[in-house]
């Protein structure tokens, strides 16, 4: 997975529509310490030094989709009650679209406590109803989603089995997707998977997946013949099996499969990482993403919540560092305009001065990295904008750029003197300076000031441009007139 591409991902994601359906529970954390054992029965005592309420359940869904930067609804059903009224505080406080969460007085709201010291769960408390809804809730949750499915990029339906997801409020959720021409992801409960029939994707663990399909899975030939038995019982389009330590396998209708590695980290707490696998997965789906480059999405993303105590959220720039780390530096300074745009914002706000130039640096030489070395002196960050290979064959003809697009910016941005790369289609760099805003517009001197494209936009806002003299006889066409003549020489 390319870092550009998951930062192109997280700079649109605000626009993606997210509506999850399922049951909702209070997860509740009394943190400790446990130093002594009880006088009244051998068990430790626990010294409560912290208290944290987080969103579980599908609710857990909810807030990393939230923290992902999508626009989320809920839909489900809580108790009148007090962990009922504390539940909706907490999704109010995430600016959590409630409208379809309904309050039944007969429910009671779940309320798992955990209590924790040192590091390890010492014991679970659980407080909750598992009764499916009241026929006249569930007719009450259908009527709703069928309303509202079509507002939405994406349906989330997460079962964890506590009377919710019935069979109405289920076939009611998938068969209004059907009518909007919208994916459905579940994750599911149980071990009659035909429920979910007409779903876009399951994505049960392994265990879970050997219950439902009555296959014991010990290696490739098994686990794919489990998820044939699911995919057939089911009519999906796709099946995501994930395997811990072993990642994930993404079986599709058409017969591809695709296995992806788990990303090597230290596990501390696989509680809730499926939700954080399903809400990755859910946003790269309704980003665009192919199913396979979503479920690599949602692999980096578990892979980062397994390494965190509890259900936990997962953040945009936790995924894009993970990412960037398993590519080489100069991997992570080529960005797109839409990921570059707030880093240098926020860059101008510390104080700093943005230098900017452009050019097609096909096949680069000393006099190109000297120009940009005396161009990063001139402030404190240097962006390049970079011609990509259409637009160097509109300026320089059909037979350039020699060197692509890809390996032009790899290599400048392996430059220590540029610290961003950004591609641009136009012929000119107008556009680009317009977006970026650059305090110092850097050219070469064999132009002119009045020849400077983006100028007047520069020194509008105060700015200033800077012409760098070129390297005498430093240039592309001198050596390409090289090459030319030594090697027709030889022939």
């Amino acid at each position: 997975m390319e870092r550009i591409t998951v930062e192109t991902l997280f700079a649109h994601c605000a626009d993606i529509r997210c509506l999850v359906i399922g049951d909702l529970m209070l997860d509740e954390y009394l943190w400790g310490r446990a130093d002594r054992i009880s006088p009244e029965a051998p068990v430790q005592i626990v010294d409560v030094i912290r208290e944290e309420l987080r969103l579980g359940g599908a609710g857990n869904v909810v807030h990393n989709l939230a923290a992902l930067g999508a626009q989320v609804s809920v839909c489900s059903v809580v108790g009148d009650d007090q962990n009922g009224r504390e539940l909706l505080g907490q999704f109010s406080h995430h600016k959590i679209d409630i409208q379809g969460v309904f309050q039944e007085p007969e429910r009671r709201t779940s309320r798992k406590t955990r209590v924790v010291a040192a590091n390890q769960q010492i014991v679970r408390i659980d407080r909750e109803s598992r009764e499916p809804l009241p026929v006249a809730v569930e007719q009450q949750l259908s009527a709703w989603i069928i309303a509202h499915a079509g507002e939405y990029n994406v349906i989330v339906l997460s079962d964890y089995n506590k009377g919710v997801l019935t069979q109405v409020v289920i076939a009611a959720a998938i068969s209004a997707a059907a009518m909007a021409g919208i994916p459905v992801l579940v994750d599911p409960k149980g071990t009659d998977y035909s429920r979910y029939a007409g779903a876009t994707l399951l994505t049960p663990n392994r265990k879970e997946a050997e219950a439902a399909s009555g296959v014991t899975i010990t290696d490739a030939a098994t686990l794919a013949k489990a998820a044939a038995v699911i995919m057939n019982a089911t009519g999906l389009q796709h099946l995501l099996i994930t395997r811990s330590e072993e990642g994930m396998s993404l079986f599709s209708k058409g017969g591809e499969i695709v296995h992806i590695p788990t990303v090597a980290r230290e596990v501390f707490d696989v509680s809730g990482a499926g939700d954080t696998v399903l809400a990755a997965l859910a946003l790269g789906i309704a980003s665009g993403f192919s199913m396979a480059e979503s479920a690599r999405l949602a692999n980096v993303a578990a892979g980062i919540a397994v390494g965190k105590l509890g259900t936990s959220i997962v953040t945009p720039q936790e995924i894009i560092d993970t990412v960037s780390r398993a590519h080489k530096d100069s991997h992570a300074k080529i960005k797109s305009l839409a990921a570059l745009s707030p880093l240098l914002e926020a860059e101008k706000n510390r104080g700093k001065r943005i230098v900017f130039t452009n050019g097609c640096f096909d096949l680069l030489h000393a006099g190109h990295v000297k120009y940009l070395q005396k161009a990063r002196s001139l402030g404190d960050l240097l962006v390049l904008g970079l011609n990509s290979d259409a637009s160097v064959r509109r300026l320089k003809g059909p037979k350039r750029p020699l060197i692509d697009q890809e390996e032009r910016s790899h290599l400048l941005a392996a430059l220590d003197c540029i610290d961003y790369v950004t591609i641009f289609e136009e012929d000119t760099p107008l556009e680009l300076i317009a977006a970026l805003k650059p305090y110092i517009l850097a050219k070469g001197g064999d132009y002119s000031l009045d020849g400077v494209v983006g100028r007047e936009i520069v020194e509008s806002y105060g700015g200033r441009v800077e012409l760098i003299t070129f390297v005498d006889g430093k240039s592309t066409t001198n050596i390409i007139e090289k090459i030319l003549e030594l090697y027709s020489a030889d022939s």
